[in-house]
């Protein structure tokens, strides 16, 4: 029996998918739920794995476009198991491949005084081998001629690698490139900035993260932070937790936020639901939880879809500062920048903070500017006070010590 394997639906609004990878070869001998390839929609890569056991017949090449219910490939059930697979697999792996005697090449070299006396002044003035001149005069004389033509002129390449790879793009960061440009082509995106003292942070992370991560089993980071400071800011200004639909402004009463993390495929953007309902310890164990997806490549459409504000952390590259893409249909997207000690004004005297640049960029479309400068004030207001803005003023209850 011959079983027909096709394109399983990987999220609303797909209709077709690119095979980025083949896990198999032609003929193999797969088994049941066996990942046999990688498969990029406009939105994630996926896994596409056997339905059932049997020899394996590809209908498809790699960086083919196929249809959601085309077939991909043909599983013959029949088929048996061919006897010592598992030893060639083995044995692949184990044997060290004889590596191929290639004849040495010679190169040639000349003896003392091959070179003419004005070929090997220019030469030395150049600081040339005449070894490594293949002369062309008599009996290989390197003549001057031969000494000027091996001086290299200005801007001529000499030595070191000059290859090229052309490749096509994979299906996911083909739409993500149209994505971003049509972000700049169809909104009206301006960013402002803000700076963030990010001491009493540090405060609060030195004095009960040890705790934190020993009842809780994640780490006190600063996502949980800054997402419980987004949703206050969203709730104070809830132009910035809207979106354009045509001529119709759709706003929500909830905030599902976004977290651009970086996997193996790129950007991937999940997506924390009803962060308004989150404690510290919600976020961070959802942040880790998504992460890990994110970077084993077990992240879904679904945990990707949907979000009403996004946050991007640059800083963990080292970034300083920029200005975040707007993720659509979004309005409005907050970035987080690398903490450097600066010299800052208090009270009157310089003292030494670490400080955060962060920036929204938002669809000025829907949101004025009194709304965005608001909303970051709003942001850094929450992060330089956490205990009265964000804890109540008992930090040990939010954190569930």
């Amino acid at each position: 029996m011959i079983l027909e394997m096709k394109v399983p639906s990987p999220g609303e609004s797909i209709t077709e998918v690119e095979i980025a990878t083949w896990l198999v070869e032609d003929g193999d001998y797969v088994e049941k739920d066996q990942p046999i390839a990688e498969v990029d929609s406009d939105k994630a890569t996926l896994e596409l794995p056997a339905e059932e056991s049997g020899i394996i017949t590809l209908k498809a090449e790699e960086g083919d476009a196929v249809a959601v219910g085309a077939v991909v490939c043909l599983i013959d059930l029949d088929a048996k198991k061919p006897e010592g697979t598992e030893s060639k697999k083995e044995a692949s792996k184990t044997d060290t491949p004889v590596a191929e005697t290639k004849p040495t090449e010679t190169k040639t070299t000349y003896a003392s005084g091959s070179a003419s006396p004005a070929a090997k002044k220019i030469l030395d003035e150049k600081g040339i081998d005449p070894t490594e001149i293949k002369g062309t005069g008599k009996d290989g004389r390197i003549t001057k001629d031969d000494a000027v033509k091996a001086v290299p002129s200005m801007g001529t390449p000499a030595g070191g690698a000059r290859t090229s790879e052309r490749k096509k793009l994979s299906m996911l960061r083909r739409k993500v490139a149209q994505r971003l440009v049509s972000v700049k082509n169809e909104t009206a995106m301006l960013t402002t900035f803000n700076e963030v003292d990010m001491k009493p942070i540090f405060d609060l992370r030195k004095e009960f993260k040890e705790d934190f991560k020993a009842k809780h089993g994640v780490g006190l980071g600063f996502m949980s932070f800054f997402t419980l400071a987004v949703v206050r800011a969203l709730k104070m200004y809830p132009d910035v937790n809207s979106m354009i639909d045509g001529d119709y402004k759709i706003t929500h009463d909830f905030q599902d936020i976004s977290i651009a993390v970086s996997g193996p495929k790129g950007l991937m953007v999940p997506v924390i639901r009803n962060a308004e309902n989150l404690t510290f310890r919600g976020v961070e164990s959802e942040v880790k939880r998504l992460a890990i997806r994110a970077r084993d490549g077990q992240i879904t459409v679904d945990e990707m879809t949907g979000g009403t504000f996004t946050i991007t952390n640059g800083g963990v590259f080292g970034s300083m500062l920029s200005t975040p893409i707007i993720n659509p249909p979004q309005s409005g997207i907050l970035g987080m920048h690398n903490i450097v000690e600066r010299p800052v004004a208090i009270n009157g005297e310089i003292v030494i903070r670490p400080i955060m640049y962060v920036a929204l960029s938002y669809d000025h479309r829907i949101i004025d500017g009194r709304e965005s400068v608001g909303f970051l004030v709003a942001v850094k207001e929450a992060l330089e006070n956490p205990i009265e803005i964000l804890m109540d003023n008992n930090p040990k209850k939010a954190l569930e010590l």
